[in-house]
């Protein structure tokens, strides 16, 4: 082994060495335009987020600096853009409207509270190699979960987008009352901003303005342009709010002074009643953000056959947020659109990320003065086109043509969300896919089986033509064996000998069993006695390598004899004068 691997080893959860040692000159070019890009993305869109979690927009930028550098250290992705997220800051502005607070430096200590709580839930989930909680919940529930917040975050925008003059009611259909109440009141000037620059996020993208973007841009020019749309709709609408002076001549909302230079780098002190409220909320927002990430590192990272460690994740984003909150930052996650932006804009390494939050510092140290006259109609207007792709519709049709429990799972959780809260709806989601899973299981697909023509192959007698035997029944279980389906199993054994009074055999086939639990290991013994008294005789066939490893540290071996197990059903059809 060569030295320099035992640091390697010893360092294995530093990322950054690896990327680093292997780092090339070809892939700078690359890194280089996909932070210039990202950053381009991220300025306004952070300034956006933070303002729906209820936050100044300066807490958003702070928390694309730190964080970001933290999980180029620690993380396993080579192009996740780490950074506020939608879901997590419609998260956080729940939490702070929860307590009622109206004060800046309470409502600063709520968003430094939960990234610091769910920074620390992180690493605890990280000591614990909790990272396979990614599997308990399902794609349909995740993307129901994700639709259900992306239509509650449109919604919350519709007052800064119009410009009306209203409240947020208890719950959605207060909301939505309220709004459709408040029209007569809407801004005409900020609504013309506000739709104007939808337009403009959008506008960039549409195929047309694309095909005229590659026609008359080098590529260079064209990759940063046809990603510039949030910022472009930012310096317009700040240009026109200047220029004619529409913040008091017609009463359009602004962001108003953002200082200017660095987050202080400081320990948050919270007190024990504040942690005490915020830890619930704090739990449900680190689930979501591990959540969301991983899903987005892993497609990407099929993409360059790259791999991902669900742990390792945990361990990077835990130091993102607790990052977040030393430097004055909130809840950060990896964002679906940005990451996309990332990936497709060339990112090779984490690097990209790291010219991506040097920018964003640079753009806090110098450029924080001309954002005071920027609209926040044009910020509403961002965040409602980048929550727009989390609508999942694609999902939802696909998943109802092939599962309807599936589907079922879906709009449940979309309605649980949208009815009863976001941090109820992911946790009922969650649940959901649990429940679904356990009712499947306790019903195993069990099969009759017979031999297929003259070979050694043994199917289901309802699906093939097949040969059986009147003193031999083979059935073949398909799933695991454990406590939630053993009174199926026993029922359906049961069930079968009293139609078959002929019978003098039983084989459980158990190629598709890969675990046999202490509850279902009693109730073979069970059936062991129960066959024997109805003069029938439990064998097993096609038994795996780790279970049978099981089953000889218990007695049942010497109980089931005199039934044998056997290394196939065609030898146990042999050994029972089934097959000649």
């Amino acid at each position: 082994m060569k030295p320099g691997n035992k640091v390697f080893m010893r360092l294995g959860h530093v990322q950054a060495l690896n990327w680093l040692a292997g780092y090339r000159k070809d892939l700078l070019s690359g890194d280089l335009m996909a932070g210039f890009v990202v950053a381009i993305v991220l300025l306004p869109q952070a300034m956006a987020y933070a303002m729906l979690a209820g936050l100044p927009p300066q807490i958003g930028l702070y928390s694309c600096i730190l964080p970001i550098l933290c999980y180029a250290v620690f993380g396993t992705s080579r192009t996740l853009a780490v950074g506020p997220v939608g879901l997590m800051s419609l998260m956080v502005g729940a939490a702070i409207a929860e307590l009622n607070l109206e004060a800046d430096p309470q409502i600063y200590f709520v968003g430094v509270g939960l990234a610091l709580l769910s920074g620390a839930f992180l690493l605890l989930m990280y000591v614990m190699r909790f990272g396979t909680i990614v599997n308990f919940i399902s794609h349909p529930v995740l993307s129901g979960f994700t639709s259900a917040g992306a239509l509650l975050i449109a919604i919350s925008q519709l007052k800064h987008l119009l410009g009306l003059n209203t409240t947020k009611g208890e719950h959605l259909l207060e909301t939505l009352v309220n709004l459709f109440g408040a029209i007569p009141t809407a801004n005409p000037v900020t609504a013309a901003l506000g739709i104007a620059g939808i337009g403009v996020v959008v506008g960039v993208k549409l195929p047309a303005i694309d095909r005229f973007l590659v026609s008359r841009l080098p590529s260079i020019f064209y990759a940063v342009v046809s990603k510039s749309g949030p910022l472009i709709a930012v310096i317009l609408g700040t240009y026109l709010v200047w220029k004619f002076e529409l913040s008091g001549s017609s009463g359009v909302s602004i962001v108003g002074s953002i200082p200017s230079g660095l987050p202080r780098l400081s320990y948050p002190r919270l007190d024990w009643v504040l942690i005490e409220q915020l830890l619930p909320m704090s739990v449900v927002i680190a689930v979501v953000g591990f959540l969301e990430s991983v899903s987005v590192a892993k497609a990407l990272a099929s993409r360059k056959r790259q791999r991902i460690d669900a742990n390792q994740e945990l361990l990077a984003l835990g130091c993102a947020n607790l990052g977040a909150a030393f430097s004055g930052g909130y809840p950060v996650a990896g964002g679906l659109g940005r990451s996309m932006v990332n990936f497709n804009s060339g990112a090779n390494t984490p690097l990209a990320s790291v010219i991506t939050a040097s920018l964003i510092a640079v753009a806090l140290m110098f450029l924080t003065p001309l954002l005071y006259f920027l609209p926040r109609a044009v910020l509403a207007a961002i965040i409602i086109v980048a929550v727009a792709g989390l609508m999942d519709i694609k999902t939802l049709k696909h998943v109802w043509s092939y599962d309807k429990t599936e589907a079922a799972s879906f709009i449940a959780t979309f309605l649980v969300v949208l009815s009863v809260g976001i941090e109820w709806g992911i946790l009922f989601g969650a649940l959901l896919s649990i429940g679904f899973h356990l009712h499947r299981s306790s019903k195993p697909h069990i099969a009759v089986v017979g031999r297929v023509g003259d070979t050694e192959h043994f199917r289901n007698v309802e699906r093939h033509p097949v040969k059986t035997c009147a003193h031999v029944i083979a059935i073949r279980v398909d799933e695991n064996l454990y406590f939630a389906n053993t009174g199926y199993l026993e029922d359906y054994v049961m069930g079968l000998i009293a139609d078959n009074p002929q019978a003098e055999h039983l084989v459980l086939v158990c190629s598709a069993v890969n675990e046999i639990d202490s509850s279902a290991l009693e109730l073979l013994d069970t059936l062991v006695e129960r066959l024997a008294y109805a003069g029938l005789t439990l064998h097993l066939a096609e038994v795996k390598g780790p279970v049978m490893d099981q089953l000889k540290k218990t007695p049942f071996l010497q109980r089931i004899k005199p039934g044998q197990v056997f290394l196939s059903t065609h030898q146990a059809m042999q050994k029972l004068d089934c097959v000649d």
